[in-house]
């Protein structure tokens, strides 16, 4: 199987994750958590995206956490629809940003929580490429993908 073929195969097996792309290229799309209220949505979503260049024997990879919300703010926060704590840790360097994303907020006085580790995805698109003889090539931005 070639390699892209390979690499959409394993995103379209993430939970909820939407995949497309075709040849050579390919990108995934995954909210990561959402919480909706009665007048605000608030969505976090893991976007990455590739690109197979055979004749450089590379594969180029590009990963980003999108946070978007819309709706009307309680006004207490930065966050909007009751959100209380953000938190993220994670190391940066050449080799892309490694580390988790977690978040815990409060709504009408329930408690959401979760964690995602978006490293533990490039980690196996690595592990794919250098399986078929590829190097992974990080790259910062998704320009010429």
């Amino acid at each position: 199987m070639p390699v892209a073929e390979e690499i959409r195969a394993y995103l379209s097996n993430l939970p909820a994750a939407k995949t497309g792309g075709k040849g050579q290229s390919g990108e995934v799309k995954m909210v990561v958590a959402e919480q909706k209220s009665f007048l605000s949505k608030k969505t976090v979503e893991y976007v990455a995206k590739f690109a197979v260049d055979d004749a450089a024997r590379t594969v180029k990879f590009f990963e980003m956490l999108k946070e978007s919300g819309s709706g009307m703010s309680s006004g207490d926060s930065d966050f909007g629809g009751g959100w209380g704590v953000s938190k993220e840790t994670y190391k940066t360097g050449f080799g892309g940003r490694g580390g988790t994303i977690e978040e815990q907020g409060s709504l009408l006085g329930k408690k959401f929580s979760f964690a995602f580790d978006y490293a533990r995805i490039r980690n196996d698109v690595q592990a794919i490429a250098e399986r078929g003889g590829y190097q992974l090539a990080y790259q910062i931005t998704p320009k010429g993908l």
